[in-house]
């Protein structure tokens, strides 16, 4: 089975910016991706490229086995992406929207589809308001609807939860979670790294238009990050558990890798005088591992 997306030494240079500079990448079918990076990393222009919008200088992209450039009808068919800004058309209802959207690729009769989008991204009671009189979350959520009307077997939502509420949050991932139940392949990026430990299988770091890190979610977990002792304690720690030990807002936190460790970092701390007024365990963190990368603790991809 062909991958889902194929990107192959994919360069793109804007002026004195690169862009992407070969960039390698495969995305199997049925996978939920997520492309991570700060700003200005290239996940937006990396997307671009792959919807068409963006000619690559050099290397080729493939989207179900279909060439961008050189099948281009082929393959915008097989992706749906919903982009950060908030595209719309101010002079048609929510309904009117999609029905444009569908007749873009050439589908006829596709009320029953609409319908299900429009209840399942809580827009049925918004389906005939006009497009302008909208909240920001409520067009996003059109958005959403516009990149899912023709069915596509790939999904891009690029930052698809920016500045909207938990309610849209949490309707919008049950119904792409249903979605990658029943085999669509979903990439995404996003600045809430929660959402994306918690719902992508294998994770792209992308750092000045390279990839930095490339693996599953939990092996980038085990790696680059680990479990903590976090105490507020009386006094300040001894030199030889500071070395390992950072400290935040009045917590220390004492790096671990199994739990009997607990026992004997807690047996240290209490011979050295400090009195434990707090204790919590945290577990590894995608934040930490992303904050590590970008440092550049990791050397190239996996």
């Amino acid at each position: 089975m062909s991958p889902a997306i194929r990107i192959e030494q994919v360069s793109k240079r804007f002026g004195s910016v690169q862009a992407l500079d070969r960039v390698g990448l495969e995305i199997n079918q049925g996978e939920f991706f997520g492309l991570l990076g700060p700003n200005g990393a290239g996940k937006t222009t990396l997307i671009s490229a792959l919807a068409g919008l963006v000619r690559a200088d050099s290397g080729r992209l493939r989207v179900m086995d279909k060439d961008v450039q050189a099948d281009y009808r082929a393959a915008r068919r097989q992706l749906g992406v919903v982009p950060q800004e908030l595209v719309f058309d101010p002079f048609f209802s929510v309904r009117e929207s999609l029905q444009i959207q569908s007749g873009y690729f050439g589908i006829v009769d596709n009320d029953a589809w609409i319908d299900e989008i429009l209840e399942n991204l809580g827009l049925t009671s918004k389906a005939g308001a006009n497009m302008r009189m909208l909240s920001g979350g409520m067009k996003r959520r059109v958005l959403v609807a516009q990149a899912l009307v023709h069915r596509p077997p790939v999904i891009v939502l690029d930052e698809p939860t920016a500045g909207v509420d938990v309610e849209l949050r949490q309707t919008l991932w049950a119904f792409i979670r249903r979605l990658n139940e029943a085999g669509h392949t979903i990439v995404l990026t996003t600045h809430y790294l929660e959402e994306a430990e918690m719902l992508c299988n294998r994770i792209a770091m992308l750092k000045a238009g390279r990839i930095v890190a490339l693996d599953t979610t939990s092996n980038l977990l085990r790696r680059f990050s680990s479990h903590s002792l976090r105490l507020r304690i009386d006094r300040s720690l001894p030199d030889d558990l500071r070395a390992a030990a950072t400290e935040s807002g009045g917590w220390w936190s004492l790096p671990f890798d199994a739990f009997d460790e607990v026992e004997t970092l807690l047996a240290r701390v209490r011979a050295a005088g400090c009195g434990i007024t707090e204790l919590e365990i945290g577990k590894p963190d995608l934040e930490e591992v992303f904050v590590r990368v970008m440092q550049g603790s990791p050397s190239g991809q996996d």
